[in-house]
C-alpha cells in the first residue's frame, strides 16, 4: 500500500510540476514586450508539452461566418487533410468547438467517419478543437499521432495554450509606409518590397541603390541558398501560415553572413494582393539557446518530409546535437532484442566504444540489446533516461556519454520503435527547458519512425532478397581492404539485378567483380545469384579474367533467357601491385592515385553477356600503387534522365578525389550521398597497400624423365639453401618426392613445382593436368607396395589441400617453419 500511495504522489507531483512550467513558460511570453511572433510562439508549446504534432489557430473572417487558418506550428497540415477555411456552421470540429463552446476530442474511430479522412495519412491520428473566449471567438487545433491520444496532463495544458492565444482581429495587410524595424512586406504579383535600412544594410545595399524589386535582394545571396529561398517567395509554393529559414547573402569581403527570415503569407481579397510579410535579422546574433521551441517546430517539419528510416535519424541529428552542444549521437531501431543503427554521429569509428563501432557490412551493423541491460531497461520503462557524470553504467554506454548521457526511447504505435542515445565528454548539467526539448523530440522522432518504417516494409522484402544473394561480408584481404554497399531502388517493389563480389584467389590475387542484370523482377535477381556464383567459381579454377568473363558469357547464352547482363572483373595481384581488367558492357573502373588524382580507366571493353557467342573480353592492365583506391560502380550510381552517364562518371571521380582514403566506408558512405533511388546501386571500393612481406617465390618444371624426381628433390635443395632453410629441409624433401611421385604415376601430361616462402611457412604445391582430386586411403595394409604418399603429407604439414588450375589441379600443403 505505501508504494502504491508514493507512485500516487509521485505521479500528482509530476502533473502539478508540468502544469506548473507550462503556466511559467505562458506566463513569460504573456509578460514580453510585445511581439508579432507571440501568438506563434504560445502555439509552439503545444509541441513541447502535449506531444502534439501539428498546431493551429482559426479566427472568424471580416464577414464572421468562416472560420480563417491565422497561424500554424508543426508538420504540413496537409498531412492530416486540415483545410485553410471551415464555414462557421459546418459539421468540421473548429466549427463545432465554436457554436457550443465546448472542446471537441476526436479519435481515430471519429475522424474516420468524418468527410476528410480519405485525404488523411493512414494511422491512428487523435484530434483536439478547444474554443478561445472573446468577443471575436476562433478555435485552437491540435493533432497527435502518440498512442491514446492526449491523455488528461495533455488536456489541461492545452486548456492554458488556449487560454493564452490571443484572438486578433481579421489580418489587414499594410499599404504602403516604412514596415517596422526588421520588418518587410512583399507583394506577391508584382515583386515589389518594403523594406527597412537595418534589413537593406544587413544585404550591405543603400537605400538609394535599392529599387524596390526583391530580384534585387535575391541576386545576393549565396547560389546554393537561392532555391530554397525561392520556394518562400514564390506564391504558387506556399500556404497560410508561417515559414522559417536561414540563408547566406555574400558580402564585399569576409564570409558569407547568415541571416534568418521569418514570414507569413497573408492572402489577398478586395483588389488586394497577396502579400509576405515577416522579418529578417542576423542570425549570428541570435540566440542559439536548446529553450528555443521554433526547434521543435523545424524537427516536425523536418520528419513530416523524411521517406525513409536514415531520413528520420538524420533530420534528429541535425535538429539535437547541435542545440545540445552534444559530443555524439546515435540512432537505432529496435527489431526483436537487437538494435539496428541507422546513424552514428560523428561517423568516425574511434568515436565511439567498440560495441557501437562501424563494423562495414553491406550497409550498417547491429548490437545486441541485451550487452546493455541499462539500456535494455530504459527501454522497458519507455521513458526518457538521464544519467549525469560519473554514473556506474557498462562501458559500451558508459564510454557513449563519459560527462552525462540522454537516452531516448521513441514510442511510436504502443511500442518502442528504436532509441536515441546522446553523449557529452564533458560534465552536463540537464535542464527542466533541455529535458522538454529532449522529451517533445522523442515524441515526434518515433512517431515519424513508424511511418517511415511502414514506408520501408515494402522495400525491405526486396533487399532481404538482394542480401541473400550478395556476400554478408566481405573477406579480409592481404595488403588491402575492400568495402561494399547495395541500395535497392525505392520505387516500387522491384527486385534488381546489381551484384558485387570479392574473391580470394591463390597466390595472393584478388578478383573484385561487379554486375548488372536487364531489367528489374524476380528473375533477374535469380539471374543475378546465378552469374555471380558462375563467375567465382570460373575464377577459382584459376582461369585468366578474359577467360573467365567469356565462360560466363557462354553460360548465360546457354541459359535461352531473353536478359542479359554487364559486367567488370578486375584480377589484382597483390605482390606486384598490378590488375588485369574485363569490361562486358560495364562501366569503366575509377582510380583515385596516392596523390589525390583520380582516372578512369579506359578499357576496352566487349558486350555484355548474353548477347554474343563468339564475342571477344581484351584485357587492359592497370598498375596500382601503395594507396591508390580502385572504384567499382553499377549505372544506378551515375546514370540520371537529365545528364549524360559521362557527367556521372565524372562526379563520381571527383567524388574519389576528394575523399579521405584512410576510412574506406566513410568514402563509400559521401559518394553515396544525394544519389538517386529510382534504380539499384552497387559500389565496391578497394585500396591497394601492398603487402607487408613480400613472398619468396621458385618455379620448376618436371620433366617426365626416369630421374624426375631427383632433379626436384635437388631444385627444391638448392632453393632452400638460398632463403636458408635448413632445420625443416628433410620434410619439405621428403613432401616434395611423394606429390611428385603421386603426379608422375597418377596424372599425364606438364607437371609443375611451386616453391613459396612467406611469414615463416612453406608452401609446396604440384600442378597437373588431371582434374582427379587425390584420396586419402582409410586403411593400407603390410603387404601394399603405395598409397602411403597422401598419408606422410598430411602428416608432415600444418596443412594440405587440392585447388583447380585450368582445367587441372594444385596439390599444395604448408610447413611451418621455426626460428
Amino acid at each position: 500500500m505505501a508504494n502504491v500511495v508514493s507512485e500516487g504522489a509521485t505521479a500528482r507531483r509530476a502533473r502539478t510540476s508540468r502544469l506548473s512550467r507550462v503556466e511559467l513558460v505562458l506566463a513569460r511570453l504573456s509578460a514580453a514586450p510585445p511581439d508579432p511572433d507571440r501568438t506563434h510562439r504560445v502555439l509552439e508549446q503545444a509541441l513541447v508539452f502535449t506531444g502534439a504534432t501539428f498546431a493551429a489557430l482559426y479566427t472568424p473572417d471580416g464577414t464572421g461566418t468562416t472560420l480563417c487558418l491565422s497561424d500554424a506550428v508543426g508538420v504540413p497540415r496537409t498531412l492530416y487533410a486540415l483545410r485553410d477555411t471551415y464555414p462557421v456552421t459546418g459539421p468540421s470540429p473548429p466549427a463545432g468547438a465554436r457554436r457550443t463552446g465546448r472542446p471537441v476530442w476526436l479519435g481515430p474511430e471519429e475522424i474516420a467517419a468524418g468527410p476528410d479522412s480519405r485525404r488523411m495519412a493512414a494511422g491512428d491520428v487523435f484530434l483536439a478543437a478547444l474554443p478561445l473566449s472573446g468577443e471575436a471567438g476562433g478555435c485552437l487545433l491540435a493533432v497527435t499521432e502518440r498512442p491514446g491520444g492526449f491523455d488528461d496532463e495533455d488536456r489541461a495544458c492545452l486548456e492554458l495554450v488556449a487560454r493564452a492565444v490571443a484572438c486578433p482581429a481579421p489580418a489587414r495587410v499594410p499599404q504602403g509606409g516604412e514596415p517596422p524595424p526588421g520588418g518587410f512586406s512583399l507583394a506577391m504579383d508584382t515583386g515589389r518590397v518594403d523594406v527597412g535600412d537595418d534589413i537593406l544594410d544587413l544585404f550591405g545595399i543603400g537605400r538609394a541603390d535599392f529599387d524596390g524589386k526583391v530580384e534585387t535582394l535575391l541576386a545576393l545571396t549565396v547560389p546554393d541558398d537561392l532555391p530554397s529561398l525561392m520556394s518562400v517567395v514564390e506564391a504558387d509554393h506556399m500556404s497560410i501560415g508561417e515559414r522559417e529559414l536561414e540563408f547566406r547573402v555574400l558580402r564585399p569581403a569576409g564570409p558569407p553572413r547568415w541571416l534568418r527570415l521569418r514570414g507569413r503569407l497573408l492572402p489577398g481579397g478586395e483588389g488586394r494582393p497577396a502579400r509576405l510579410v515577416g522579418t529578417v535579422a542576423d542570425a549570428s546574433a541570435l540566440r542559439p539557446g536548446v529553450t528555443d521551441v521554433a526547434r521543435v517546430q523545424r524537427l516536425a517539419a523536418a520528419l513530416a518530409t523524411a521517406g525513409t528510416v536514415r531520413d528520420v535519424s538524420q533530420a534528429v541529428v541535425a535538429a539535437l546535437r547541435r542545440p545540445l552542444r552534444a559530443d555524439r549521437i546515435a540512432l537505432a531501431e529496435l527489431e526483436n532484442d537487437r538494435l539496428v543503427v541507422t546513424v552514428l554521429d560523428p561517423p568516425e569509428p574511434e568515436s565511439w566504444p567498440e560495441l557501437w563501432r562501424l563494423e562495414w557490412r553491406t550497409e550498417w551493423p547491429d548490437a545486441p540489446v541485451r550487452a546493455m541491460p541499462t539500456l535494455a531497461a530504459a527501454l522497458r520503462e519507455g521513458r526518457a533516461s538521464i544519467w549525469p557524470a560519473g554514473t556506474a553504467l557498462e562501458p559500451a554506454l558508459a564510454e557513449v556519454g563519459p560527462g552525462g548521457l540522454a537516452v531516448l526511447p521513441l514510442p511510436a504505435g504502443g511500442r518502442m520503435a528504436g532509441v536515441c542515445l546522446i553523449g557529452w565528454d564533458a560534465p552536463h548539467d540537464f535542464g527542466p527547458d533541455e529535458r522538454a526539448l529532449l522529451t517533445a523530440s522523442a515524441g515526434l522522432a518515433g512517431q515519424a519512425l513508424m511511418r517511415a518504417h511502414a514506408f520501408d516494409a515494402e522495400h525491405e522484402l526486396v533487399g532481404t532478397l538482394q542480401r541473400t544473394l550478395l556476400p554478408r561480408r566481405l573477406p579480409k584481404l592481404p595488403g588491402a581492404e575492400a568495402v561494399a554497399r547495395y541500395l535497392p531502388a525505392t520505387a516500387g517493389l522491384e527486385v534488381g539485378g546489381d551484384w558485387y563480389d570479392v574473391i580470394p584467389l591463390p597466390d595472393h590475387h584478388v578478383a573484385l567483380v561487379i554486375g548488372d542484370v536487364q531489367g528489374h523482377s524476380a528473375g533477374a535477381a535469380t539471374l543475378m545469384g546465378q552469374m555471380r556464383t558462375a563467375l567465382r567459381a570460373y575464377a577459382a579454377e584459376g582461369h585468366p579474367p578474359d577467360v573467365v568473363v567469356s565462360h560466363a558469357n557462354r553460360l548465360l547464352l546457354d541459359m535461352e533467357t531473353d536478359l542479359f547482363a554487364t559486367c567488370a572483373y578486375v584480377d589484382v595481384d597483390m605482390e606486384a601491385g598490378t590488375a588485369w581488367c574485363v569490361r562486358a558492357g560495364h562501366l569503366p573502373p575509377v582510380l583515385r592515385h596516392p596523390d589525390g588524382g583520380t582516372e578512369i580507366v579506359s578499357a576496352e571493353g566487349g558486350p555484355p553477356l548474353g548477347v554474343q557467342g563468339e564475342a571477344d573480353y581484351p584485357m587492359t592492365p592497370l598498375r596500382l600503387q601503395s594507396g591508390t583506391v580502385l572504384a567499382l560502380a553499377t549505372d544506378g550510381l551515375v546514370e540520371s534522365p537529365d545528364a549524360d552517364i559521362d557527367v556521372g562518371i565524372d562526379r563520381l571521380a571527383r567524388g574519389l578525389a576528394g575523399a579521405d582514403p584512410g576510412h574506406l566506408g566513410l568514402v563509400a558512405d559521401a559518394l553515396l550521398t544525394g544519389a538517386r533511388r529510382d534504380d539499384d546501386i552497387a559500389l565496391l571500393l578497394m585500396r591497394y597497400d601492398g603487402l607487408a612481406v613480400r613472398p619468396l617465390r621458385e618455379s620448376w618444371t618436371v620433366w617426365r624423365v626416369p630421374e624426375a624426381v631427383r632433379h626436384a628433390r635437388r631444385f627444391t635443395r638448392r632453393t632452400l639453401n638460398s632463403w636458408n632453410v635448413t632445420e625443416e629441409a628433410d620434410a619439405a624433401l621428403l613432401v616434395v618426392s611423394e606429390l611428385v611421385t603421386n603426379a608422375l604415376v597418377h596424372t599425364e601430361g606438364q607437371i609443375r613445382l611451386d616453391l613459396t616462402l612467406v611469414n615463416h611457412r612453406l608452401r609446396i604445391a604440384v600442378a597437373d593436368a588431371s582434374p582427379r582430386t587425390p584420396v586419402k586411403p582409410t586403411s593400407i595394409g603390410w603387404e601394399a607396395t603405395g598409397g602411403r604418399g597422401i598419408l606422410l603429407v598430411e602428416a608432415l604439414s600444418a596443412a594440405w589441400g587440392t585447388l583447380p588450375v585450368g582445367g587441372g589441379k594444385q596439390v599444395w600443403c604448408e610447413l611451418p617453419l621455426h626460428g
